[in-house]
């Protein structure tokens, strides 16, 4: 996808990783519900969303980890 980086091995490299992208019709949708996933798993939050053109809506990755304290940190 323009704009966002691959996903690689390190993302998913053992249960509970996982890399959520959404598609939603808007940047205030998108970042209230990587707010939600921030309540409840660790989360490396996305500080922006992407368009992809001649698609509707945005998109936005961010990456969670369920064994760590729920919360948000920055993805490197």
């Amino acid at each position: 996808m323009p704009g966002m980086r691959q996903i690689n091995d390190a993302h998913v490299a053992e249960p509970g990783l996982a890399v959520v992208e959404v598609a939603t019709a808007d940047d205030q949708t998108a970042f209230a519900l990587q707010e939600v996933l921030a309540t409840r798993w660790a989360t490396a939050m996305a500080d922006r969303t992407t368009r992809v053109p001649g698609e509707p809506g945005v998109r936005l990755r961010c990456y969670l980890d369920r064994h760590r304290t729920a919360g948000r940190w920055l993805y490197p």
